[in-house]
């Protein structure tokens, strides 16, 4: 059984449709840097993982195909046959997922500071335990620590407030679920069978999913470029919005993009 996610739809009627995938303990609003200008040329669609925002956590173990399944489960809610897609960390991750169990589904494909295996399992799985016993305040410095450069966070820390809270905020058992269904998880057998144009971009200084992972998905996925954002950790779009932006509507343009049609 499909979780219904919560989505946001941002953009004119009738414009390519452009899905945005977010990183774990965040929601669609992590794409806030980017919404201004996809929507000038896209009808753009955020959606919050299970157990995340606005999205109800599903019944049983999160895995990697079980929230591939809910991703699937929305397109067909909101009627769309093809789409371009956009993640980034989990996003990019269920992206990669979608694109290559469902490739008819994906028009373009862009994938930002991901990885098609993250472990080891244990350090996933002890994660999900410190949140499930103190909550995601508990490991919030670490992983905002990651998630910015020292030289954002030192003369931004209103915007590191901003994407604190988002993590603070998300449901522990949510949280801590998708952590397990990480650690288990293994794309890289399935990269060869993605047939959509695919973007691959690594932050610079991402110490999450440092660039070596991004090489190897590059190297996997027939035909991928990589592109580096230097001056950036892991949530890339928010601290060289501009340089992000860029690259993906570069990469994304309306004359490539998914219609959105059924």
């Amino acid at each position: 059984m499909t979780t219904r996610l919560h989505a946001t739809v941002d953009g004119p009627d009738g414009a390519p449709v452009l899905v945005l995938g977010s990183s774990l303990g965040t929601t669609g609003q992590l794409w806030r840097p980017q919404l201004g200008a996809l929507t000038e040329r896209f009808r753009v669609i955020r959606y919050d993982h299970a157990g995340h925002g606005g999205s109800a956590p599903p019944s049983a173990p999160y895995t990697i195909a079980g929230l591939g399944a809910d991703l699937l489960a929305l397109l067909d809610d909101l009627g769309l046959r093809r789409v371009s897609y956009a993640g980034l960390s989990l996003g990019g991750m269920l992206g990669m997922w979608l694109a290559a169990y469902a490739p008819e589904r994906v028009e373009r494909l862009a994938l930002l500071c991901t990885s098609a295996l993250l472990g080891p399992p244990e350090g996933w799985r002890e994660r999900a335990g410190t949140v499930r016993r103190d909550g995601t305040g508990a490991i919030a410095d670490a992983v905002v620590g990651r998630w910015f450069t020292p030289a954002f966070a030192a003369t931004r820390p209103e915007v590191v407030s901003t994407y604190r809270a988002m993590l603070t905020t998300t449901p522990a058992e949510g949280y801590a679920a998708c952590c397990e269904a990480i650690g288990a998880m293994d794309l890289r057998p399935d990269l060869s069978r993605i047939v959509a144009p695919t973007l691959v971009v690594a932050g610079a200084d991402d110490p999450a999913t440092p660039v070596p992972h991004a090489e190897v998905i590059a190297g996997l996925i027939p035909g991928a470029r990589l592109r580096l954002v230097e001056s950036a950790a892991h949530l890339a779009n928010v601290e060289q919005p501009e340089t992000v932006t860029r690259l993906l509507l570069d990469h994304l343009a309306p004359d490539g993009g998914g219609d959105g049609r059924p």
